[in-house]
């Protein structure tokens, strides 16, 4: 049979079952068909048989089609994850330079504190020491280092060190709020010029405190003007905590008004964030007050973070959650958040945690509804945030919480959790938790080997009876 015979006959079979149609568009190209047919000459003409190497070439051409999509598959699915690898790494980076700016901070911040206790206990060439290589880095409180650092170069008796470190200060911070304790330091240290170094002057200060507290008992009017005196003098760093401690512990309104002064600037910021505290806790509406009249002009985060603290001590959770929500200053607003965690503020973080878009503030609300103890919201970011980081972080508090409902939350997670990190952080937050039993249950029904060992290796650390037994299952097999 020739090729124009069963293409014929195609035409034919179709055209039948195009007749039978109900349609009439339908059956009048059915009758075309066959007029075509019909009207055909028949021409001997050949095409090339269709050999059994040619079928096969054609399968191996979709064969090599299907090889090409899934390469170029894969190849999107390398593309993707290399994406999210990088994105990684940076995320990473950011978070090591973060981190590494911590460490800074944080030093410098021991630096101050060494140098303060070593003024206290009379160890002024360690104070002297530490204060010298604090004033060298690039801290925010480079002028106060220079003023302690005179102040011990003082007490050591070299007073040209003390003049020129003085000089420096004064040179290169002109705006400080040391100023006015430099100005009265100089004073003094011109004064003994020539003059040795007076030995008992730390105990001449210990002896007028215990007189001026006597005082404080038996005629408070009289008192308080000292009090203030020594704050405004050139005292150790301890008789003036003393003589601010003093004026708080008096209910007069005088002695809140002295705090007052202290706090809105009067004297220097040590001693500023000093007196914050304390007027939180005198507490009143007039200390109140007064703190919400220095926090709106105080430009110093350290003296901001300090009225927050004082907010929390008095329980204000109205200012806290207005700071949280429009403080500029990222650092004052952790604060605020942490402080509103602190005051169970839990209706108030709900609300922030809805409204915040960046994953680090929405993280440190997850840690302030931790401190609030309200687990309830860490288990519903934990089982449902879309935010990986953010789920990772609700899945560490977790851990952190030690209560059947954390447990149970946390073996919900995993089982219906299909990413491997997330069920990684699952196994650690057990193991933070001490959940031997968790740990165990996984390892035995497990499927993936890389989970199930790093739930082996965290049993192998915690030293319990069970998971020690189970230790031993393995070791017997």
């Amino acid at each position: 049979m020739s090729v124009v015979d069963i293409e014929q006959g195609e035409i034919l079979r179709g055209a039948r079952q195009a007749s039978r149609s109900k349609s009439a568009a339908c059956r009048i190209a059915a009758c075309v068909a066959f007029a075509v047919v019909l009207a055909a000459p028949v021409v001997s003409y050949a095409r090339p048989a269709l050999s059994t190497g040619s079928i096969f070439g054609t399968m191996q051409q979709d064969d090599d089609s299907g090889q090409e999509a899934q390469d170029r598959a894969q190849a999107e699915r390398d593309r993707a994850q290399e994406k999210r690898d990088r994105e990684q790494e940076a995320r990473d980076r950011e978070q090591e330079q973060k981190d590494r700016e911590q460490e800074r901070l944080e030093r410098l911040s021991e630096l101050y504190e060494e140098g303060r206790e070593a003024l206290d206990e009379e160890r002024y060439d360690r104070a002297a020491q530490k204060f010298a290589e604090l004033a060298k880095s690039n801290s925010k409180e480079i002028d106060a280092a220079l003023y302690w650092k005179a102040y011990a170069e003082n007490r050591l008796g070299k007073r040209d060190s003390a003049l020129a470190t003085l000089a420096d200060l004064k040179h290169r911070f002109p705006q400080s709020r040391w100023q006015r304790d430099a100005s009265a330091l100089e004073i003094e240290v011109r004064q003994r010029t020539g003059q040795s170094p007076h030995p008992d002057a730390q105990s001449d200060d210990d002896l007028k405190m215990l007189a001026i507290q006597g005082l404080m008992n038996s005629d408070p009017d009289r008192a308080l003007p000292l009090l203030e005196k020594v704050l405004n003098g050139t005292s150790t760093p301890r008789e003036k905590s003393k003589a601010l401690f003093v004026i708080a512990q008096s209910g007069k309104p005088e002695a809140r008004q002295i705090l007052g002064r202290i706090a809105s600037g009067q004297s220097n910021p040590e001693l500023q964030r000093k007196a914050v505290e304390y007027l939180g806790m005198f507490g009143g509406s007039e200390a109140h007050k007064t703190l919400a009249e220095v926090y709106a002009k105080s430009g110093d985060e350290g003296v901001r973070r300090a009225i927050l603290r004082s907010y929390m001590i008095s329980g204000d959770k109205e200012d806290l959650f207005a700071a949280a929500k429009t403080e500029k200053d990222d650092r004052v607003r952790r604060e605020a958040i942490r402080q509103l965690g602190l005051v169970h503020g839990i209706d108030e973080l709900q609300q922030l945690y809805q409204k915040e878009t960046s994953v680090d503030l929405k993280r440190e609300i997850l840690q302030a509804f931790f401190l609030a103890g309200d687990s309830k919201k860490i288990v519903e970011v934990a089982s449902g945030e879309k935010d990986p980081e953010l789920r990772r972080a609700a899945i560490r508090n977790l851990g952190l919480i030690n209560s059947a409902d954390s447990a149970q939350a946390l073996k919900t997670i995993y089982t219906k959790e299909t990413d491997r990190e997330l069920r990684e952080e699952v196994l650690n937050a057990y193991f933070i938790q001490g959940n031997a039993s968790a740990l165990v249950a996984i390892a035995r029904s497990e499927k993936d080997p890389e989970l199930k060992k790093t739930a082996v290796s965290k049993l192998s650390l915690m030293h319990s009876k069970e998971g020690t037994e189970y230790l031993m299952e393995i070791l017997n097999k």
